[in-house]
């Protein structure tokens, strides 16, 4: 692996990774820290490229990160945790529980999407657009590669089909807010997919960990407490 990822790290226990959504770092989990730390070993790194983590030379790519993962499990000596992943997060769990199914204990999706197609129009366009706009540029300033790279994760990740969601074999959560920007009927795809899933809806957005801390905490907790 050509990098180190920055992490944060509290409590004792079964381990319990948090992984951060686009554009994030692993500041985003500041309500998650200390309700998890009580019961379990946290760690929440940085993905590439994001907050205290560089970006390395390697490919900027949803698999790439579940790769660094697993490099970051193997460094720490975690033979298996819990993945709680949050939008890309999320889409980085998915894709390393897919890869390494002895690896997760129990799978937490919130907000994942399968696909472009996964997020409402609405939100989607935009992104699509500036996507284009840095591509263009990406070739003149450093500031418009780093934005098409950011972007190009929403509009060319993480591309897993429905099939492929049978190889989860970990029990997993999919927790959505009931007015996220991933379409309801996409959620409810995924968690239909996956064998031993379990399907919640928060009411909020998209980010509902940040803005409805305490039951987040308390559906994940419930989901976690009898693994």
């Amino acid at each position: 692996m050509d990098i180190d990822l920055f992490y944060r790290e509290k409590g004792q226990g079964f381990p319990l990774i948090l992984l951060h959504g686009n554009g994030e770092s692993s500041d985003y989990f500041q309500g998650q820290m200390d309700a998890f730390a009580a019961q379990y070993h946290v760690y929440a790194p940085d993905t590439r490229g994001h907050g205290k983590t560089p970006r390395g030379t390697a490919p900027f790519t949803i698999r790439q990160f579940a790769s660094d993962l697993l490099c970051f499990m193997d460094v720490h000596r975690i033979e298996r945790a819990h993945l709680l992943g949050f939008s890309d997060g999320g889409n980085i769990a998915m894709v390393f529980a897919m890869a390494h199914p002895d690896r997760v204990a129990r799978l937490i999706l919130n907000g994942a999407n399968l696909n472009a197609d996964g997020v409402k129009r609405s939100v989607q366009l935009p992104i699509e657009f500036g996507y284009r706009l840095a591509s263009k540029f990406s070739g003149k300033s450093e500031g418009a590669k780093r934005n098409a790279e950011m972007l190009g994760l929403m509009v060319n990740d993480p591309n897993v089909t429905i099939r492929e969601l049978a190889d989860i074999k970990a029990k997993t959560l999919v927790i959505a807010g009931t007015r996220d920007l991933i379409k309801k009927a996409h959620t409810e795809a995924i968690a239909a997919a996956i064998a031993d899933s379990l399907l919640v809806f928060i009411k909020g957005d998209h980010f509902i960990a940040h803005k409805n801390a305490a039951e987040f905490n308390r559906v994940v907790l419930d989901f976690l407490k009898d693994s």
